[in-house]
């Protein structure tokens, strides 16, 4: 399993040629590059989230905790006392990083679920849904943000199978597998549910913008 600095490597360099890439075909400007290359990056740190020491899961619970504590001063702003927003939003901070987190922890299990296309797809639909819904872009811009986690989430598990062969004796390590699949088959409830959250994120999701 390649560690974090290496997935951070090579999830940015592959998204900077995927950005790269796609501004120069003009599906975004040249100044939006860095927002594509951010995402890839992130994208491809997500399937560690489901390791309780890694560093992916505390900065992702990290942003979320800001996100969410954003979200309840914009919501709260106009109908309670600042001091009461304050506290509200302290309150919200602290449980999406104390409490929800641990609870992830005891529910996920390394290169289980989080392992997965189905799990790309997941984090893929709730990329474009969120930039859609909460930052009002354009579905061409939604889509092309959410496809671009989804190429680095794929980057990672790739990689991960990639450092599963030994190359000098043309061997597999027991890890072989475990990273780059559809779904994890030993965690079938865990898999279902991803199942029908992609479904509901795709019920959800704007138009696809582009021709097959």
């Amino acid at each position: 399993m390649a560690n974090f600095n290496t997935h951070l490597f090579v999830a940015a360099s592959a998204s900077g040629i995927a950005a790269l890439t796609a501004s120069n075909k003009e599906f975004f400007d040249l100044l939006d590059t860095p927002w594509f290359i951010f995402l890839g990056t992130i994208g491809g740190l997500l399937p560690d989230i489901d390791s309780d020491t890694s560093k992916p899961l505390h900065i992702l619970f990290n942003a979320l905790a800001a996100l969410t504590t954003v979200l309840v001063i914009l919501y709260f702003k106009d109908q309670y006392l600042m001091q009461h927003i304050f506290i509200m939003s302290v309150a919200a901070f602290l449980i999406v990083r104390y409490p929800i987190l641990a609870i992830f922890k005891i529910l996920t299990v390394h290169r289980g679920v989080f392992h997965s296309l189905f799990s790309a797809a997941f984090f893929t639909l709730f990329t474009v849904c969120i930039n859609f819904y909460i930052f009002s872009s354009s579905s061409q811009f939604s889509w092309l943000s959410g496809l671009f986690v989804g190429f680095g989430f794929i980057v990672h598990l790739l990689l991960d199978e990639l450092y599963a062969v030994n190359l000098s004796g043309v061997q597999l390590k027991r890890s072989f597998g475990t990273a780059f699949k559809l779904l994890s088959w030993r965690y079938k409830s865990a898999s279902f549910s991803m199942l029908i959250g992609v479904f509901l994120l795709f019920y959800f999701s704007p138009i696809y913008p582009y021709k097959f």
